[in-house]
């Protein structure tokens, strides 16, 4: 163990007899911003299970992304939260950080550090005290009265044994290659790639398109804002599903679900910026982002990904993510988005950005072995388990609660009985010249409703019954086309123009999930249908097939009983 020079560490208090099982070693967690928390606390998932061990979990302050971290740390289970001054003052038997401050010299302990991203890649002076380092690579972090103070100095791949060596040398000797083990914890979570699609949206044939922003001014973000609002505006709202991950540092110094609520209106899912990245990315289609490890590791997956920004600027020249901006494709923000998308997976090669990747990503598949037998060697009171680590799936994403759309302006045309629709989510600025719109009666915007062709009420069990709401409708809307009313997931009631009442079904496929029916959709099919020619009596005797993209809902409709329209 290493011996800190300067005050001698306090005993712990003698409050064993609590205990069900005797404590056998004392181990920290040393956190700076939530992105370096959540990363040590999955590292010290390794050792969780093993009876005889404490954990503990500090914040090393100073961080400028601190804001925040002190809330959602509060009530881990298993921890023991104590304020810095009280870390420092305790011998443990081992330290985890994945971030590194000279400050962290301080502890009576040996200190292992870990990166907290794709390796070590950002140029940040402030905490180097250079230029041409990259954070936490430095000898202004690792070193403290010229000694460097770390015990194990981890690197996710033997590439940083020389960048090292060129900013600080000396900590070499205590440089350990253990891989990545968020990255490992994807690759085992492939299995849940439906479970993770449907909790975004991306079911009935949708491709789910990841936009990612690390933090600054160079970033994604930083450079244009209103990107994810484009790209719901942008994309059929039937053929796509968009996620936005953002970088924790940007939830610690602005407010994302503020900055963002129009984009959700339209349907992003903002996902939280502590849990879901890892899963956005396992089910992506196609990522967008820039020089932040999410779109690394995107790529590193073989995801289909575009730049929309490379922030060479804040990196170190000779990182592999330097490389991987200059070698990955760029999107045009101000382009068509769909053709760019659409190329992007049609042409996308597995192994174009594989020899980038590789250079960060060591120990494949086995950095959870690796880095386990790190921890224990410090550690000698506590058994190692014989075998292989068991890495478990990351858990199903949860996005921010958002509204859906309650507009789109829908465009298609027909074939017989087919109707090939596309809808785009009507956003703050509505585009007059795209197709014609179909609404939600929750729509706030009276322009929006009076302009409608289609309206529908999306709530099944109301207060008014579905017919009655129908006719008032008409009545208060003359000019609308087609009039909806839910009566479930897919079985709705329609009002034509010409007062014809049809009760439509989704018919269930053989083998199939059972179906489900948007009542905007549907109304916006009927409308093209009529408007194209189609006699309202048609729908009764051939019924419809709605396209979206690849998926196909066969719809038939049935005018109300003669019994029931004599009651």
């Amino acid at each position: 163990m290493l011996i800190r020079a300067g005050r001698r560490p306090r005993p712990w208090p003698a409050d064993d007899r609590w205990d069900t099982w005797p404590v056998r070693a004392r181990v920290l967690a040393v956190s700076r911003t939530l992105t370096s928390a959540t990363r040590v606390l999955e590292v010290l998932s390794l050792l969780r299970g093993r009876h005889g061990i404490r954990f503990y979990l500090t914040v090393n302050p100073g961080s400028a992304f601190a804001a925040g971290l002190d809330d959602h740390l509060r009530g881990l289970p298993g921890f023991t939260i104590l304020t810095w001054q009280e870390a420092t003052r305790y011998r443990f038997d081992l330290a985890v950080a994945c971030a590194v401050h000279s400050s962290m010299h301080r502890l009576h302990a040996p200190l292992v550090v870990l990166p907290h991203g794709a390796g070590y890649n950002r140029l940040v002076p402030e905490s180097t005290g250079d230029t041409i380092s990259a954070a936490g690579l430095s000898r202004n972090e690792l070193t403290h009265r010229g000694r460097v103070f770390p015990a194990v100095v981890g690197l996710s791949h033997r590439e940083q044994f020389h960048r090292l060596e060129r900013s600080c040398p000396e900590a070499l000797p205590r440089a350990r290659e253990v891989g990545d083990l968020s990255y490992d914890r994807m690759l085992v979570s492939a299995g849940s790639r439906d479970a993770y699609r449907a909790a975004l949206g991306a079911v009935d044939g949708r491709r789910l398109v990841v936009v990612s922003s690390t933090w600054s001014a160079h970033s994604l973000a930083g450079r244009d804002l209103d990107l994810p609002l484009r790209l719901v505006g942008r994309l059929p709202a039937d053929e796509y599903t968009v996620a936005a991950v953002l970088h924790p540092n940007i939830w610690a110094r602005h407010d994302p679900q503020n900055l963002f609520d129009a984009a959700a209106r339209s349907g992003l899912r903002l996902l939280p910026p502590h849990q879901g990245w890892q899963a956005a990315l396992v089910a992506a289609d196609c990522l967008i982002g820039d020089h932040g490890s999410v779109s690394f590791y995107g790529a590193a997956l073989e995801r289909p990904t575009l730049l929309a920004a490379t922030g060479a600027a804040e990196l170190d020249p000779h990182s592999p993510t330097h490389a991987f901006g200059r070698a990955a494709p760029a999107l045009d923000p101000a382009g068509d988005l769909l053709a760019q998308i659409e190329a992007a997976i049609a042409d996308h090669d597995p192994a174009a950005l594989r020899a980038v990747t590789d250079l960060s990503l060591g120990r494949r598949g086995r950095s959870a072995a690796v880095l386990r037998g790190v921890l224990h060697s410090y550690l000698p009171g506590i058994d190692e388990p014989e075998g292989e680590p068991c890495l478990t799936p990351y858990p199903a994403p949860v996005p921010s609660p958002a509204p859906a759309p309650t507009a789109y302006r829908v465009t298609g045309h027909v074939t017989g009985t087919e109707v090939r629709l596309r809808r785009y989510p009507v956003g703050p600025d509505p585009d007059p010249a795209r197709g014609f719109l179909s609404v939600s009666a929750e729509e706030p915007r009276p322009a929006l409703r009076r302009s409608a062709e289609v309206l529908a009420r999306t709530t099944v069990r109301a207060g008014q019954p579905a017919e009655h709401w129908l006719a008032a409708t008409a009545a208060d809307l003359p000019g609308l086309s087609v009039a909806v009313a839910a009566l479930g997931e897919a079985r709705h009631l329609l009002r034509l123009r010409t007062g014809l009442l049809l009760e439509a079904r989704a018919e269930a496929a053989w083998g199939a999930p059972a179906p489900r029916l948007d009542p905007l959709l549907l109304g916006a099919a009927v409308a093209l249908r009529l408007a194209e020619g189609g006699e309202p009596a048609g729908l009764g005797e051939h019924g419809l097939t709605l396209r979206t993209g690849g998926h196909r809902t066969r719809v038939t409709f049935c005018p109300r009983p003669e019994s029931a329209s004599t009651r």
